[in-house]
């Protein structure tokens, strides 16, 4: 698979065009957001400039947005498992059924509204979770600052609003809340969405505000909608990880640069920008005359109660497998409360 890798196309972002010829390993990072997307200039290219410094210069950090190494968004876990990108973002929510402990980080009444503190929560749980990921090195599993309503002309004060309207999800757990709504789940990766809005193929969909800028949303939607204080629909759970063999050929001091960069400390910094950028995307909306419509307890209470459903069909599901998931629930609404005092 790696043979391929020599008629990539001319896309992609070379971060170290000075010392490209004299690293002694040079690695690809793909993912299927733009290169204008916070994912790409937030997080994924910071994080490719600190590997190229901290190894002074010894790896070589090649970015590829836009799917520009080819595929489609649901294939970058393959990729990267099966060798043919070294490195991938992606969700993993665009291979239901491969990360069934993760999951539980995206489901509603678990997230609270704060990336910053989903994601601390996630490093403090890391041992329950991590037997997901034993095919691939991760590097960063994180979520964004959760999911917003964003609809096209339909005004929502309450879940009996919902009814009947197509909304795309990022996930099959956000798939089971919008059918708890009596709405149309309609799957899609997210760059296929300002598409699907324009022609009508959807009425809204769940994303964060953070998407709105890059993708345009707020010339095509009309309102947005999240809790009062700032509760969210749930939100998703995203994967930056390595080939486990390209990072096992590594030497130990490379591998070193790859750790320091990795985990821990990245996913602090990921969550305090994911829910920075959020303002970002709700002036463009409210700039725009567009309305954010924010729900009071009482109406909220009514999506969540109907949340609490989907979890419990997650915790029947998932259990099937072996995993305690009912614990692990618990210990996650725990972990996310702690890290939000």
């Amino acid at each position: 698979m790696r043979a391929l890798k020599l008629v990539l196309p001319a896309l992609a972002l070379t971060l170290s065009a000075g010392t490209a010829l004299a690293a002694d390993v040079t690695l690809t990072v793909h993912h299927f957001l733009g290169p204008r997307s916070p994912a790409h200039t937030e997080l994924i290219l910071p994080w490719a400039e600190k590997v190229m410094a901290d190894s002074g210069g010894r790896i070589s950090v090649e970015v590829f947005p836009s799917m520009s190494m080819g595929g489609k968004p649901p294939e970058l876990y393959r990729q990267v498992r099966d060798g043919f990108a070294d490195i991938v973002w992606t969700l993993p929510g665009y291979t239901p059924g491969v990360f069934p402990r993760s999951e539980v980080f995206e489901l509603p009444t678990v997230h609270a509204g704060s990336a910053e503190a989903t994601n601390r929560a996630i490093q403090a749980l890391w041992p329950l979770i991590e037997a997901d990921f034993s095919d691939v090195h991760p590097l960063l599993v994180h979520v964004h600052a959760g999911n917003a309503l964003h609809l096209r002309t339909a005004q929502v004060g309450s879940v009996e609003d919902v009814k009947a309207l197509k909304i795309r999800t990022p996930s099959r757990t956000g798939a089971w809340m919008i059918s708890s709504w009596g709405a149309e789940p309609v799957g899609m990766p997210v760059p296929e969405l300002p598409q699907a809005l324009s022609k009508g193929v959807v009425d809204g969909a769940l994303v964060p505000f953070e998407v709105v800028p890059p993708l345009k949303l707020h010339e095509m939607t009309a309102y947005s909608v999240e809790g009062a204080d700032g509760s969210r629909f749930g939100t998703a759970v995203f994967l930056m990880a390595m080939n486990k063999d390209r990072y096992e050929s590594l030497p130990d001091d490379l591998k070193a640069v790859i750790d320091g960069a990795s985990g821990a400390a990245l996913s602090e910094a990921a969550g305090r920008t994911w829910d920075a950028v959020e303002q970002v995307g709700k002036d463009l909306q409210t700039n725009s005359e567009g309305q954010i419509i924010q729900l009071d307890e009482s109406a909220k209470s009514g999506f969540d109660a109907l949340g609490q459903a989907v979890v419990d069909r997650w915790i029947e599901e998932t259990g099937a497998k072996g995993i305690d998931a009912a614990a692990l629930v618990e210990a996650a609404r725990q972990a996310v409360l702690d890290a939000t005092d």
